[in-house]
């Protein structure tokens, strides 16, 4: 039976092909000539997309046309196509393709970041707004994050003290940002009651996984079934499940206590919702669609700053000369504040006067988007025709926006845009440049939590800085440290980075 399905499957794939191409309109912008059943499918390399689709970038233009299959897709490299296409037409730029392993994961794309442009995302992002991301709530939290990033600096000191100075960072920078998420969001630390990182990296993994069934329709589908990765999805989405069940059961238990006491006529226990109470308050969300936030607060808030932190930390040790100098305005700084640095630390109130560090970590996000290739989007038609550049843009084109590229676009940043400079945005203003650093996209459809982001990566990078000298492990040279990535829909290292922490003596 499985014998025939093989054979069968190919051949009615290829017939849909066909069909399909023979009606394709192929006046749109500039790209490789696609094959017969696949498109470009077999010019991708899913292990590192974004460079992937850069290089082809480089022979067919900055508006590149791709055939995924049977499904259309747009790739945008550069920030003059960005700008034409997420300012002058962001609203048909606006929605969400539908894929396979960001639907599942999301239940049915009900959360923020993968929903289709419309009511409900229109109606979650009203909820949420108020509670998390406005700038008076952010500057509210500045108690848990500088609270859990003393305790991670703690966290450091114990683990130099047992492995002789070495420290993992991603393993030490997750928790962290894991923990703070936890505590705003969700009232409470869960970081340790979830297999944290790996199930975090296979969440990944899973939403920017390679599915046929998002180019072949049901029949890719059928293929799908017997893949391993299908499996590990589900799974995957198993475990992240029970886990929101589990905070959404704590959160109706405490609800019911709050009632009881009521009830009772008791003292009211002054308890501030949190997000979960929100949400279930709402009484317009289902518990999917509850749980669907969960994630986008948990995947997004934790595993981008956690990766921005990694290759903060990457590029400084690469760069020796830029970590000496933010070292030095630091600790010049806190030094004239009469700051005892053995028990002191970067607080909130600092970071204003270290343009030097917020230069770092602008200049990390440039070369290092968290998201390279951000989440996809899909045009939709809304008055008329959508046209750049002179070339007509389909309705329900897939569109790769190529944040990685964009952040090396030489028409942007100049012939050293490869380096690590953070001077760029002290004098040069760059900082300004909307579409030429797209770090956390940009219109409709930007991420809510940027300010969030930012603060955390901020403050935990000072005090990283502030506390310790960083140094290689014994016969690891600057130029060996490998920048190569992992697949999925962030962009994490594809090998641990290793570290040697000596506590500063001033």
């Amino acid at each position: 039976m499985l014998f025939l399905l093989a054979l069968a499957v190919p051949f009615f794939i290829l017939l849909f092909s066909v069909l399909h191409q023979h009606g394709v309109h192929r006046a749109g912008p500039p790209g490789p000539w696609p094959l017969p059943l696949i498109g470009n499918l077999h010019l991708l390399n899913h292990s590192s997309l974004h460079r992937c689709l850069w290089q082809l970038s480089l022979l067919h233009g900055p508006l590149m046309s791709l055939q995924l299959g049977l499904r259309p897709a747009l790739v945008i490299s550069s920030a003059k196509v960005a700008e034409k296409a997420l300012k002058h037409c962001d609203l048909e730029f606006s929605n969400r393709p539908s894929m396979f392993g960001p639907s599942k994961i999301s239940y049915g794309c009900s959360d923020i970041g993968f929903a289709p442009y419309g009511d409900h995302w229109r109606k979650v992002r009203r909820i949420t707004m108020p509670h998390l991301f406005t700038a008076k709530k952010v500057r509210s939290f500045r108690a848990v994050r500088e609270q859990e990033v003393a305790r991670t600096i703690q966290g450091i000191i114990a683990t130099s003290v047992r492995r002789g100075g070495m420290v993992n960072i991603g393993e030490t920078v997750l928790p962290l940002a894991l923990s703070i998420i936890c505590r705003i969001a969700f009232g409470r630390d869960y970081a340790e009651e979830v297999n944290g990182r790996e199930l975090l990296r296979e969440v990944q993994a899973a939403l920017g996984g390679l599915f046929l069934r998002d180019y072949f329709g049901w029949l890719g589908g059928l293929v799908d079934r017997l893949r391993e990765a299908t499996w590990n999805l589900e799974r995957v989405f198993e475990e992240m499940d029970a886990f929101y069940e589990k905070m959404i059961e704590e959160h109706r238990q405490n609800q019911r206590h709050r009632h009881q006491r009521r009830v009772r006529k008791l003292p009211e226990e002054e308890e501030e919702e949190d997000t979960i109470d929100v949400l279930l308050g709402d009484g317009n969300l289902t518990v999917e669609q509850v749980k669907a936030v969960l994630m986008d607060l948990i995947i997004g808030g934790t595993d981008t700053n956690s990766a921005t932190l990694e290759w903060a930390m990457t590029a400084l040790m690469k760069n020796p000369r830029v970590m000496v100098a933010a070292q030095q305005e630091m600790r010049a700084l806190l030094q004239n504040k009469g700051r005892d640095w053995h028990n002191g630390m970067v607080n909130e109130d600092d970071l204003d006067s270290l343009p030097y560090l917020k230069a770092v970590v602008k200049e990390a996000l440039r070369l290092y988007p968290p998201a390279p290739l951000l989440i996809p989007r899909e045009t939709v038609q809304v008055r008329g025709k959508t046209v750049i550049d002179g070339y007509e843009i389909r309705p329900k084109t897939m569109v790769y926006v190529n944040a990685w590229a964009i952040g090396r676009d030489p028409d942007v940043w100049g012939e050293d845009a490869e380096e690590f400079l953070p001077e760029r945005f002290l004098t040069k203003g760059l900082d300004r440049n909307e579409f030429g650093f797209l770090a956390f996209g940009a219109g409709r459809r930007k991420c809510p939590g940027m300010d969030m982001g930012i603060g955390i990566v901020e403050l935990a990078l000072a005090n990283m800085l502030y506390r310790f000298d960083w140094e290689l492990p014994e016969g690891v040279r600057e130029e060996d440290i490998d920048v190569n990535v992992q697949p999925g829909i962030t962009m994490h290292r594809k090998t641990e980075l290793f570290l040697v922490a000596r506590e500063c003596t001033l």
